[in-house]
């Protein structure tokens, strides 16, 4: 019996404090809502509309679409090839455009069997590169732009010089500047870039031709003084130059080193970039159409350095790889 009598008085104590605690919510309640009667807006009542809740949500779902549209306005960006990334090769297949489909018939073996952009930090060598910057170099203290974009073209011997430009072979000075060692390098390169081109394109080396222009390129931050300066507007290579199939970079000096801006930048539908940022010794390869729109970003600092080799279908359009002789015979 007095266990029974312990568990009914235990059961009884639960009970009465459970209905304790009760009784003090419910006081607690009570006082909450009485204290918020006799308390008044500071600015009158709080206004109330149909509705409300219905407009509410209509305005954040509205913020969020505005601040999706506001990050995305400037385009997603996406890197092909970062400076500091050493690439054996790296690869994107785009969709042809139409602009080889007129010379399907004229130049069979030549006209690409597939599109896409290729970057590799493997083809040239230390050497090699070191040897085509002392040309550029070497060739640019004899002239350059007045504005932020020169040329320096070994097979025509055009260099930018002020607002215009000069034959450099016409300088008596061109013989200290290049030599056959250099230029034989100059050729060892471009073969190398050819081969490369038609493995990477599916097309036969035999069936391409080096064409003009083909140039050492130096871009600083200088204000623009003619059009010709002006190297960041979007565009194709293919419309600029008609005899374009297969373009391709040689990068002289590192972004982020040497200089800053002058990304290389793919325009990509819905508004997405592919960037490649240069790097001592990288080639960049890509069909010259319209499916590779591109844009070189403006260099902000520094000088940025690079040798664009370029190929045609159209053996009309093809030309030699400079000589020593031709340099001599000019001067």
């Amino acid at each position: 019996m007095t266990q029974e009598v312990r568990k009914v008085k235990r059961k009884d104590a639960k009970k009465a404090k459970a209905e304790n605690e009760s009784k003090v919510v419910e006081t607690t309640k009570k006082v909450d809502q009485q204290i918020d009667s006799n308390v008044k807006p500071k600015y009158g009542p709080i206004v109330t509309f149909p509705y409300q809740r219905v407009w509410s949500r209509c305005i954040l779902i509205l913020g969020v679409l505005f601040v999706v549209w506001y990050n995305s306005k400037n385009g997603k960006e996406i890197s092909l090839a970062q400076q500091k990334d050493v690439l054996l090769s790296r690869n994107q297949v785009v969709e042809c455009s139409d602009d080889y489909k007129t010379d399907l018939d004229t130049f069979p073996n030549c006209t690409p069997q597939k599109c896409s952009r290729v970057v590799t930090d493997k083809l040239v060598s230390t050497t090699e590169v070191d040897v085509l910057l002392r040309i550029a170099k070497s060739g640019f203290s004899f002239g350059g732009s007045a504005g932020g974009a020169s040329i320096l073209d070994l097979h025509s011997g055009a260099l930018s010089k002020g607002s215009g430009m000069i034959n450099i072979y016409t300088l008596n000075a061109a013989r200290e500047i290049f030599n056959s060692v250099d230029l034989a390098i100059y050729k060892a390169v471009r073969t190398k870039i050819q081969h490369t081109v038609a493995h990477n394109f599916g097309i036969d080396a035999n069936n391409i031709y080096l064409t003009h222009p083909t140039f050492f390129s130096r871009m600083t931050n200088e204000p623009a003084k003619t059009i010709h300066d002006e190297y960041w507007h979007p565009h194709v290579d293919k419309e600029t130059y008609k005899s374009f199939y297969y373009t391709s970079l040689v990068y002289l000096n590192d972004f982020g080193k040497d200089f800053e801006g002058g990304r290389f930048v793919f325009i990509d539908k819905n508004n997405v970039n592919m960037t490649v940022e240069p790097r001592k010794g990288r080639v960049s390869l890509f069909t010259s159409g319209s499916e590779n729109l591109h844009q070189v970003e403006k260099v902000t600092s520094g000088t940025r350095y690079a040798l664009t080799v370029s190929f045609t279908c159209n053996p009309e359009y093809s030309i030699s790889d400079p000589a020593f002789q031709s340099a001599k015979k000019k001067t």
